[in-house]
């Protein structure tokens, strides 16, 4: 289950080519991805773009403004990603995985997710940046604690521990991972390390007999 980047470049009203705001975002995302949001500046942006930092600034008066923006649609994405594994996937432990397929669906594509990248520098960030990043994995967590007790409510899945603690040990544990498995450039390592972390964390309820 990707998280779906031809969303994130919205056309413009005669859909056409992709809107200046949408490549704007398009550029910085990917750079935050591979570089840090401290690794790139505006000039980045307008170069790869091909127009004026002055552009940019209309844009996007500053980078804190950027970083917010990148925030926010990146979260509402991801939030698109959840409602369709929770369209698609009726098993709570194939939600699940399909949750840590998105990680790494990123990954293969040599990115690291946007707010795990943003975290690593989060003492860094302005304030309302800091604030969004905080929410982005409230967002995540949220919703794992909620697959976890439908699951264990369902008698369909076993936790070791609580809900919540699962949750967030799955979403640390996943960002940790691709962390790790990017110096490597090896996407089997993070596979691997999701794979492990959620047999450590849930397993399937073993099946009733109807004798």
């Amino acid at each position: 289950m990707a998280v779906n980047r031809n969303q994130t470049s919205a056309k413009g009203a005669d859909g056409g080519r992709p809107d200046t705001n949408s490549r704007i975002l398009d550029v910085a995302e990917r750079l935050v991805q591979s570089r840090g949001f401290n690794g790139f500046s505006y000039a980045d942006v307008a170069t790869e773009l091909n127009i004026t930092k002055a552009s940019l600034h209309y844009h996007f008066p500053g980078k804190a403004d950027l970083g917010r923006a990148l925030i926010e649609r990146y979260e509402s994405r991801f939030t698109e990603a959840l409602d369709a594994i929770d369209q698609q996937e009726p098993d709570p432990l194939a939600k699940l995985e399909a949750y840590a397929k998105i990680y790494a669906d990123v990954l293969s594509e040599r990115r690291m997710c946007l707010c795990g990248m943003l975290a690593a520098g989060y003492d860094t960030l302005p304030s309302p940046m800091q604030q969004a990043v905080i929410n982005f994995f409230d967002v995540n967590e949220a919703w794992l604690t909620g697959v976890l007790e439908s699951g264990v409510a369902e008698g369909k899945l076993v936790l070791s521990g609580s809900t919540r603690d699962a949750a967030q040990a799955i979403v640390s544990g996943l960002e940790g991972a691709m962390l790790i498995a990017r110096p490597y450039d090896d996407i089997k390592r993070f596979d691997t390390a999701a794979s492990r972390l959620l047999a450590s964390l849930v397993r399937a309820a073993p099946a009733v007999s109807n004798r």
